[in-house]
Protein backbone atom coordinates (compact mmCIF):
# COMPACT_ATOMS: atom_id res chain seq x y z
CA UNK A 1 0.00 0.00 0.00
CA UNK A 2 2.51 2.27 1.08
CA UNK A 3 4.69 1.36 -2.56
CA UNK A 4 1.58 2.82 -4.56
CA UNK A 5 1.78 5.78 -3.49
CA UNK A 6 5.45 6.77 -2.73
CA UNK A 7 6.43 5.93 -6.25
CA UNK A 8 4.32 8.50 -7.70
CA UNK A 9 4.81 11.27 -5.14
CA UNK A 10 8.65 11.10 -5.31
CA UNK A 11 7.81 11.23 -9.46
CA UNK A 12 6.07 14.12 -9.02
CA UNK A 13 8.07 16.27 -6.91
CA UNK A 14 11.03 15.31 -9.06
CA UNK A 15 9.31 16.60 -12.24
CA UNK A 16 7.87 19.51 -10.02
CA UNK A 17 12.09 19.61 -9.27
CA UNK A 18 13.27 19.40 -12.86
CA UNK A 19 10.37 21.44 -14.94
CA UNK A 20 9.38 24.46 -12.39
CA UNK A 21 12.45 27.03 -12.99
CA UNK A 22 11.97 25.93 -17.08
CA UNK A 23 7.94 26.66 -16.48
CA UNK A 24 8.86 30.05 -14.38
CA UNK A 25 11.26 31.46 -16.78
CA UNK A 26 8.21 31.10 -19.47
CA UNK A 27 6.22 33.00 -17.42
CA UNK A 28 8.47 36.30 -16.45
CA UNK A 29 9.49 36.42 -20.12
CA UNK A 30 6.03 37.92 -21.08
CA UNK A 31 6.16 39.84 -17.73
CA UNK A 32 5.43 43.88 -18.41
CA UNK A 33 8.06 44.99 -15.89
CA UNK A 34 11.34 45.17 -16.05
CA UNK A 35 12.41 43.31 -12.97
CA UNK A 36 12.30 39.29 -13.81
CA UNK A 37 11.08 38.91 -10.11
CA UNK A 38 8.06 40.70 -10.02
CA UNK A 39 4.91 40.45 -11.77
CA UNK A 40 4.01 43.28 -13.57
CA UNK A 41 1.00 42.13 -16.43
CA UNK A 42 1.27 40.33 -19.29
CA UNK A 43 3.49 41.67 -22.60
CA UNK A 44 5.46 40.86 -25.19
CA UNK A 45 7.17 43.61 -25.56
CA UNK A 46 10.77 41.99 -24.80
CA UNK A 47 10.31 39.51 -27.87
CA UNK A 48 9.97 42.79 -29.86
CA UNK A 49 13.38 43.89 -28.43
CA UNK A 50 14.89 40.30 -28.63
CA UNK A 51 14.01 40.64 -32.70
CA UNK A 52 15.57 44.00 -32.82
CA UNK A 53 18.78 43.61 -31.10
CA UNK A 54 21.47 43.00 -33.74
CA UNK A 55 24.04 40.73 -31.39
CA UNK A 56 21.31 38.36 -30.42
CA UNK A 57 20.44 38.09 -34.06
CA UNK A 58 24.20 37.62 -35.33
CA UNK A 59 25.05 35.03 -32.64
CA UNK A 60 21.64 33.20 -33.35
CA UNK A 61 22.03 32.83 -37.10
CA UNK A 62 26.22 32.20 -36.37
CA UNK A 63 24.32 29.39 -33.94
CA UNK A 64 22.38 27.74 -36.36
CA UNK A 65 24.08 27.71 -39.36
CA UNK A 66 26.87 25.75 -37.37
CA UNK A 67 24.24 23.36 -35.83
CA UNK A 68 23.23 22.80 -38.98
CA UNK A 69 26.47 21.66 -40.56
CA UNK A 70 27.54 19.96 -37.53
CA UNK A 71 24.52 17.94 -37.59
CA UNK A 72 24.77 17.17 -41.17
CA UNK A 73 28.52 16.48 -41.44
CA UNK A 74 27.63 14.50 -37.90
CA UNK A 75 25.41 12.16 -39.28
CA UNK A 76 27.25 10.82 -42.45
CA UNK A 77 30.30 9.88 -40.08
CA UNK A 78 27.99 8.28 -37.32
CA UNK A 79 26.12 6.72 -39.84
CA UNK A 80 29.47 5.55 -41.30
CA UNK A 81 31.02 4.57 -38.29
CA UNK A 82 27.70 2.66 -36.66
CA UNK A 83 27.34 0.31 -39.99
CA UNK A 84 31.37 -0.41 -39.61
CA UNK A 85 30.82 -1.94 -36.17
CA UNK A 86 27.46 -3.45 -36.92
CA UNK A 87 27.89 -4.90 -40.12
CA UNK A 88 32.01 -5.78 -40.90
CA UNK A 89 31.99 -8.03 -37.73
CA UNK A 90 35.14 -8.81 -36.16
CA UNK A 91 38.33 -6.54 -37.62
CA UNK A 92 41.28 -5.98 -36.39
CA UNK A 93 41.06 -2.43 -34.00
CA UNK A 94 37.45 -2.39 -34.17
CA UNK A 95 37.70 -2.24 -30.04
CA UNK A 96 39.95 0.80 -31.12
CA UNK A 97 37.38 2.11 -33.48
CA UNK A 98 34.46 1.83 -31.36
CA UNK A 99 36.23 3.58 -28.32
CA UNK A 100 37.18 6.27 -30.30
CA UNK A 101 33.33 6.30 -31.68
CA UNK A 102 32.01 6.65 -28.17
CA UNK A 103 34.49 8.21 -26.09
CA UNK A 104 33.09 11.53 -26.88
CA UNK A 105 30.01 10.64 -24.75
CA UNK A 106 31.70 10.28 -20.91
CA UNK A 107 34.58 12.86 -22.26
CA UNK A 108 34.25 16.08 -19.68
CA UNK A 109 33.27 18.79 -22.17
CA UNK A 110 36.05 20.95 -20.59
CA UNK A 111 38.89 17.99 -21.72
CA UNK A 112 37.17 17.93 -25.31
CA UNK A 113 37.36 21.62 -26.05
CA UNK A 114 40.92 22.25 -24.53
CA UNK A 115 42.02 19.16 -26.62
CA UNK A 116 40.59 20.61 -29.59
CA UNK A 117 41.70 24.38 -29.15
CA UNK A 118 45.43 22.40 -28.96
CA UNK A 119 44.65 20.82 -31.79
CA UNK A 120 43.90 23.72 -33.56
CA UNK A 121 47.12 25.53 -32.68
CA UNK A 122 49.01 23.12 -33.41
CA UNK A 123 47.13 22.63 -36.94
CA UNK A 124 47.52 26.74 -37.45
CA UNK A 125 51.31 26.46 -37.04
CA UNK A 126 52.62 23.12 -39.05
CA UNK A 127 49.90 23.51 -41.46
CA UNK A 128 48.44 26.72 -41.61
CA UNK A 129 44.91 25.85 -41.37
CA UNK A 130 42.88 26.25 -40.05
CA UNK A 131 43.64 30.24 -39.92
CA UNK A 132 42.69 31.22 -36.47
CA UNK A 133 39.58 30.22 -34.21
CA UNK A 134 35.86 30.56 -36.04
CA UNK A 135 33.10 28.78 -37.22
CA UNK A 136 34.99 26.68 -38.81
CA UNK A 137 36.58 25.22 -35.82
CA UNK A 138 33.74 25.33 -33.81
CA UNK A 139 31.98 23.11 -36.81
CA UNK A 140 35.10 21.12 -36.67
CA UNK A 141 34.41 20.21 -32.44
CA UNK A 142 30.64 20.21 -32.74
CA UNK A 143 31.21 17.61 -35.03
CA UNK A 144 33.72 15.63 -33.14
CA UNK A 145 31.17 15.09 -30.28
CA UNK A 146 27.94 14.90 -31.79
CA UNK A 147 29.19 12.11 -34.24
CA UNK A 148 29.00 9.80 -31.18
CA UNK A 149 25.65 10.42 -30.22
CA UNK A 150 24.53 9.70 -33.57
CA UNK A 151 26.83 6.16 -34.13
CA UNK A 152 24.77 5.49 -31.25
CA UNK A 153 21.30 5.88 -32.11
CA UNK A 154 21.76 4.35 -35.52
CA UNK A 155 24.33 1.42 -34.16
CA UNK A 156 20.79 0.52 -31.59
CA UNK A 157 18.24 0.84 -34.98
CA UNK A 158 20.79 -1.67 -36.58
CA UNK A 159 21.05 -4.15 -33.84
CA UNK A 160 16.63 -4.28 -34.31
CA UNK A 161 16.92 -4.39 -38.09
CA UNK A 162 16.08 -8.15 -39.20
CA UNK A 163 19.59 -8.90 -41.85
CA UNK A 164 17.86 -11.29 -44.00
CA UNK A 165 16.70 -8.70 -46.02
CA UNK A 166 19.69 -7.64 -46.83
CA UNK A 167 21.19 -11.02 -47.37
CA UNK A 168 18.35 -11.69 -49.97
CA UNK A 169 19.29 -8.49 -51.65
CA UNK A 170 22.85 -9.98 -51.95
CA UNK A 171 21.78 -13.21 -52.97
CA UNK A 172 19.84 -12.17 -55.67
CA UNK A 173 22.83 -10.30 -57.23
CA UNK A 174 22.87 -6.77 -55.54
CA UNK A 175 26.04 -5.31 -54.69
CA UNK A 176 27.07 -4.14 -50.80
CA UNK A 177 26.66 -0.26 -52.24
CA UNK A 178 23.27 -0.88 -53.68
CA UNK A 179 21.88 -2.77 -51.01
CA UNK A 180 22.94 -0.06 -48.50
CA UNK A 181 21.16 2.68 -50.38
CA UNK A 182 18.17 1.22 -51.32
CA UNK A 183 17.46 -1.67 -48.64
CA UNK A 184 19.18 -0.48 -45.22
CA UNK A 185 19.24 3.09 -45.76
CA UNK A 186 15.26 3.54 -45.52
CA UNK A 187 14.56 1.69 -42.94
CA UNK A 188 17.37 3.26 -40.67
CA UNK A 189 15.75 6.91 -41.97
CA UNK A 190 13.89 7.89 -38.51
CA UNK A 191 17.10 7.09 -36.95
CA UNK A 192 18.78 9.04 -39.06
CA UNK A 193 15.99 11.83 -38.66
CA UNK A 194 16.63 11.36 -34.80
CA UNK A 195 20.32 11.24 -35.07
CA UNK A 196 20.26 14.23 -37.03
CA UNK A 197 18.02 16.24 -34.60
CA UNK A 198 19.47 15.04 -31.37
CA UNK A 199 22.99 16.51 -32.65
CA UNK A 200 21.52 19.70 -34.31
CA UNK A 201 20.13 20.39 -30.28
CA UNK A 202 23.48 19.49 -28.70
CA UNK A 203 24.83 21.64 -31.05
CA UNK A 204 22.72 24.46 -31.03
CA UNK A 205 23.27 24.44 -26.58
CA UNK A 206 26.88 23.61 -26.58
CA UNK A 207 28.45 26.69 -24.69
CA UNK A 208 31.72 24.69 -22.86
CA UNK A 209 33.39 23.62 -26.24
CA UNK A 210 32.39 26.38 -28.58
CA UNK A 211 34.00 29.06 -25.67
CA UNK A 212 37.37 27.07 -25.92
CA UNK A 213 37.14 26.85 -29.87
CA UNK A 214 35.63 30.12 -30.90
CA UNK A 215 37.65 33.76 -31.84
CA UNK A 216 35.94 36.98 -32.14
CA UNK A 217 33.02 37.98 -34.32
CA UNK A 218 32.12 34.08 -34.06
CA UNK A 219 29.89 34.04 -30.41
CA UNK A 220 27.19 31.80 -30.56
CA UNK A 221 23.81 32.33 -29.17
CA UNK A 222 24.68 30.52 -25.46
CA UNK A 223 28.43 32.37 -25.17
CA UNK A 224 25.90 35.65 -25.57
CA UNK A 225 23.35 34.23 -23.69
CA UNK A 226 26.11 33.42 -21.29
CA UNK A 227 27.98 37.24 -21.20
CA UNK A 228 24.54 38.80 -20.80
CA UNK A 229 23.27 36.36 -17.30
CA UNK A 230 26.95 37.65 -15.63
CA UNK A 231 25.80 40.81 -15.57
CA UNK A 232 22.42 40.20 -14.35
CA UNK A 233 18.98 38.60 -16.05
CA UNK A 234 17.01 41.26 -17.52
CA UNK A 235 14.07 40.34 -19.16
CA UNK A 236 15.11 39.85 -22.89
CA UNK A 237 17.05 36.83 -21.75
CA UNK A 238 14.00 35.22 -20.40
CA UNK A 239 12.29 35.67 -23.88
CA UNK A 240 15.27 33.91 -25.99
CA UNK A 241 15.65 31.20 -23.36
CA UNK A 242 11.58 30.66 -24.11
CA UNK A 243 12.32 30.86 -28.07
CA UNK A 244 15.42 28.09 -27.24
CA UNK A 245 13.11 25.69 -25.18
CA UNK A 246 10.35 25.69 -27.67
CA UNK A 247 13.17 25.01 -30.64
CA UNK A 248 14.64 22.28 -28.29
CA UNK A 249 11.09 20.73 -26.95
CA UNK A 250 9.99 20.55 -30.68
CA UNK A 251 13.05 18.82 -31.81
CA UNK A 252 12.82 16.36 -28.76
CA UNK A 253 9.36 15.57 -30.12
CA UNK A 254 9.98 14.87 -33.70
CA UNK A 255 12.51 12.56 -32.54
CA UNK A 256 10.63 10.83 -30.84
CA UNK A 257 7.35 10.39 -33.25
CA UNK A 258 9.90 9.26 -35.87
CA UNK A 259 11.34 6.83 -33.10
CA UNK A 260 7.93 5.51 -32.44
CA UNK A 261 6.36 5.62 -36.25
CA UNK A 262 9.33 3.27 -36.98
CA UNK A 263 8.91 1.24 -34.05
CA UNK A 264 5.16 1.00 -35.32
CA UNK A 265 6.20 -0.35 -38.35
CA UNK A 266 8.54 -2.52 -37.77
CA UNK A 267 7.84 -4.81 -34.60
CA UNK A 268 9.60 -7.71 -33.61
Amino acid sequence: MRRGWFLPVVAVLGFVFLYAPILSLIVFSFNESRLVTVWGGFSTRWYGQLFRDPQILGAAWISLRVAFISASIAVVLGTLAAYVLMRFGRFRSRALLTGMATAPLVMPEVITGLSMLLLFVAMEQLLGWPAGRGETTIIIAHVTFCMAFVAVVVQSRLAGMDQSVEEAAMDLGAHPVRVFFDITLPIIAPALVAGWLLAFTLSLDDLVIASFVTGPGASTLPMVIFSKVRLGVSPDVNALATIIIAIVALGVGIAMWQLRRSTHRDPE
